[in-house]
């Protein structure tokens, strides 16, 4: 496992980027340098959210089969390949795959990288923690979501790293509860900061949720904290992502050369989970689910 002399990852190899059949359709952005500006904003019909869904539940379905490979000694190149092979046999587009030069067809971030993790040839340890992070693109929409494992059994249920994966958990549905039209996009990170804050965790500030459908990253900002700037206001009908970043320490990040990989300053464990919703006139409907 690629790490340095205290412990810390550090960048392992690249396999060559995995093939997509030419009868999948691609996002406009693979084999361009960015992606075109959205113009459509973030209000969707009822059968553009079920286009939505249907994404969704690919990217779901590819980390739930990447996940059920997670064990010692498994790399995370080897579950990009899971990841790939699910979401192209389901007729997708792994989203990440050419994204502003991506290389993967998934982000697989590991103990003290917060987002973004290539994959490569690191092997998983007992007690590592793993985010898996998948979006695919079906039929002209993206679905994004990702969650985050314990690797092996180290420690159990009550160790300091498993608790902050299932209190990360719970940020996330406690920020989608927070979800209501009428109210502006602040509440949903004043709910996942108050309830982190319980716990002593940092909250990472300079990443945060999106909206996403039509785009990969429409341009709509959704922070994990009490931001009092973020005054856009919920509509029905409004897709996007809640993706709260905990930290056991803190939320101060550095970027790897690869100029993705971003991982906390003080190199302390970090977990994340994702999902894209729908607002709906009483609150918000997961879209990534199985």
């Amino acid at each position: 496992m690629p790490k340095d002399a205290s412990g810390h990852l550090i960048p392992g190899r690249l396999s060559p980027n995995r093939p997509v059949p030419a009868s999948i359709a691609r996002p406009e952005y693979v084999g361009r340098a960015a992606p075109a500006a959205n113009l459509d904003g973030d209000r969707y019909t009822p059968d553009e959210v079920e286009r939505i869904r249907a994404a969704g539940r690919v990217a779901a379905g590819a980390i739930e089969a990447a996940a059920a490979a997670i064990r010692p000694g498994v790399t995370t190149d080897e579950l990009d390949r899971i990841a790939h092979e699910y979401v192209v046999a389901h007729g997708a587009y792994p989203s990440t795959l050419g994204y502003r030069g991506y290389p993967k067809s998934s982000c697989t971030s590991v103990n003290e990288v917060i987002c973004h993790g290539i994959p490569d040839d690191t092997a998983l340890a007992d007690g590592d923690l793993v985010n898996i992070d998948v979006t695919a693109y079906l039929d002209g929409m993206h679905g994004d979501l990702n969650h985050t494992f314990l690797v092996g059994e180290a420690g159990g249920a009550d160790s300091e790293p498993a608790l902050l994966v299932e209190r990360t958990r719970e940020a996330l549905a406690r920020g989608i509860r927070a979800v209501a039209p009428g109210r502006q996009v602040n509440v949903i990170g004043r709910a996942i900061e108050a309830y982190a804050k319980r716990f002593g965790y940092g909250v990472v500030r300079d990443y945060t949720g999106h909206g996403v459908g039509r785009a990969f990253h429409t341009g709509l900002v959704i922070p994990h904290f009490d931001d009092p700037s973020a005054t856009t206001v919920i509509e029905p009908g409004m897709v996007f992502t809640i993706e709260p970043m905990l930290t056991l320490g803190t939320i101060e990040w550095d970027v790897w050369d690869d100029d993705w990989t971003v991982v906390t300053r003080d190199r302390s464990l970090t977990a994340q989970f994702e999902h894209t919703l729908v607002v709906t006139e009483r609150g918000a409907e997961i879209l990534t689910l199985p």
